[in-house]
């Protein structure tokens, strides 16, 4: 039987939708998984701080990730560049570059730990949470995870 993950962060969200999104990402392959991640969490790069948009350390992760996923560096290297992503989230000095950052962070670690992908996930949500108008903050959420459903459904049929 499936047991299901409470987030680790605070969120308004649309707890249905999570569970579901949580159990279609449980079919998913470790590779595909990471690519799930990842194209959740450069959505929402946009909302980096000017200063970090461009920032190598993007570029960085996201090669990184993509030759873990091809097999060509062990998880250890992985690792260190995780630790590299993170200081996005440090130097970020808006509530939204900081959920940005984290969600990215999380997707580069999903390369090496199938646990971080909801931990992104969440971190879109916490996002979306904070730059919602207080009215739609529930909707907005739940826009967000029929996005992510989206995308791990479109892997799962390739």
């Amino acid at each position: 039987m499936f047991t299901y993950t409470s987030p680790k962060i605070k969120i308004v969200d649309n707890h249905e939708l999570r569970n579901r999104l949580e159990e279609t990402l449980e079919e998913l392959p470790q590779k595909f998984l990471a690519k799930w991640a990842l194209k959740v969490a450069v959505e929402h790069l946009d909302h980096l701080v000017q200063q970090l948009v461009n920032d190598p350390r993007i570029d960085l992760g996201i090669e990184t990730l993509e030759k873990r996923i091809t097999g060509e560096i062990r998880a250890f290297d992985l690792r260190k560049v995780g630790f590299i992503v993170n200081e996005l989230a440090k130097e970020s000095t808006t509530e939204a570059s900081k959920y940005a950052a984290r969600s990215f962070a999380q997707a580069i670690a999903t390369g090496h730990m199938r646990g971080h992908a909801m931990v992104c996930s969440d971190y879109a949500v916490k996002l979306v949470n904070y730059i919602s108008d207080h009215s739609s903050v529930a909707e907005a959420a739940t826009k967000e995870r029929e996005r992510q459903l989206r995308i791990a459904e479109e892997l799962l049929c390739n």
